[in-house]
């Protein structure tokens, strides 16, 4: 039963981003098989493509890494990604449009709503970039106010720029960057900004938290250094989600256990793990109450990783959750539950606005990509 609920249930994707819009050679494609800058077939997630995507193409599970990029250039990029999107059985995709991706370019290709994650950077760099040196806070925030008007969520890379470490400063600094944002001051005032904003508009702040490339210090995105801004925002009505978190997702499940208002995903570290990714979900879950965890594919570039996100997810709830019939922790009830719970309903209760969106949409008789579309 388990795995029939799973492969059933439509999902929210609640952190991805967009699809590269061309075709590639086998370096490109690789390149996308990782964090680091050479990525390669021959690991857990290339052992993925080649059982789980080349089907969706029409290909043998296991198929060559040559075999599926001849097939993959044979029907195109477009054809490719319609296929493996669709496959994916997502309901609503957020995307972060702070990583060279909009939402227009998804919907060309993608089946179900779409809604946009703001990232607070991209919004405060663009603003100095316009405006010139002499930007200030005011004018930051007016052009956050306004990009936010009809996004479901916001989002900072501060674990990128300075680590999760920064201080709390609901004041501006005495001078905002001029480019590139990186100074711990300057990312704790805009992050407080994005979170009393966040709280305002009922939109949930996400945070990068755990594994990136190898721009990132591994060891500033422990969740864990999140805990004074998480005591310093317990009360004020926004809701915080620690994005990837992998190799930190079973701290990041104690602070969910511990704060209200934090939700979790594992993200990226599903795909990435391949066959192991169930051992991933059944750590995250060992601690974190049910009712935090999200789905999030974070595809990217590759449409195979929204693809893979969606079939591994499923494959790993759905062992685990036969594993914990077979020893009688769970009724086959409380199981259906929590399957739709993690699939999409946490979500839902967690974006307040993206649920305002599809029922506005439901009245029109059309759905948000197709109306955009």
């Amino acid at each position: 039963m388990p795995a029939q609920l799973t492969d059933g249930v439509p999902l929210i994707d609640h952190h991805c981003h967009g699809v590269v819009a061309h075709d590639l050679d086998r370096a490109g494609f690789e390149a996308h098989l990782g964090e680091g800058p050479r990525g390669t077939f021959e690991s857990p997630i290339g052992l993925a493509v080649r059982r789980w995507c080349a089907p969706v193409l029409d290909l043998p599970a296991h198929a060559r890494p040559d075999e599926y990029l001849t097939r993959r250039a044979d029907l195109g990029w477009r054809e490719a990604a319609t296929r493996l999107l669709r496959a994916a059985g997502v309901s609503q995709w957020f995307i972060d449009t702070g990583f060279g991706s909009s939402t227009a370019d998804f919907e060309e290709v993608a089946e179900g709503e779409i809604h946009e994650i703001v990232r607070l950077e991209q919004v405060a760099e663009r603003t100095v970039t316009e405006l010139g040196a002499s930007t200030t806070p005011e004018e930051i925030e007016s052009a956050l106010r306004d990009r936010i008007r009809n996004a479901v969520g916001l989002k900072t890379i501060a674990a990128y720029r300075c680590g999760l470490d920064f201080p709390i400063a609901p004041a501006a600094p005495p001078a905002l960057p001029r480019a590139r944002w990186t100074d711990p001051a300057a990312l704790g005032w805009l992050v407080d900004l994005g979170a009393r904003l966040g709280a305002e508009f009922g939109l949930p702040l996400q945070f990068h938290t755990g594994l990136g490339d190898r721009d990132l210090n591994l060891r500033q995105a422990n969740p864990l250094l999140l805990n004074d801004f998480l005591h310093h925002t317990a009360d004020t009505g926004l809701t915080v989600t620690l994005l990837h978190c992998w190799p930190y997702h079973r701290h990041a499940g104690y602070l969910a256990h511990v704060f209200d208002h934090v939700r979790l995903d594992t993200g990226l570290a599903i795909p990435l793990t391949g066959n192991r990714s169930h051992a991933v979900l059944a750590e995250t879950l060992e601690l974190a109450p049910f009712r935090s965890l999200l789905y999030s594919s974070d595809g990217y570039a590759l449409p195979e990783l929204h693809y893979l996100g969606a079939i591994l997810w499923r494959r790993a709830l759905a062992r685990l959750i036969d594993e914990w019939i077979a020893d009688d922790a769970i009724t086959p009830a409380d199981a259906e539950t929590l399957i739709r719970n993690l699939a999409h309903d946490n979500a839902i209760r967690t974006y307040p606005r993206a649920r305002r969106q599809s029922r506005d949409c439901a009245q029109q008789g059309h759905s948000l990509s197709s109306d955009r579309g």
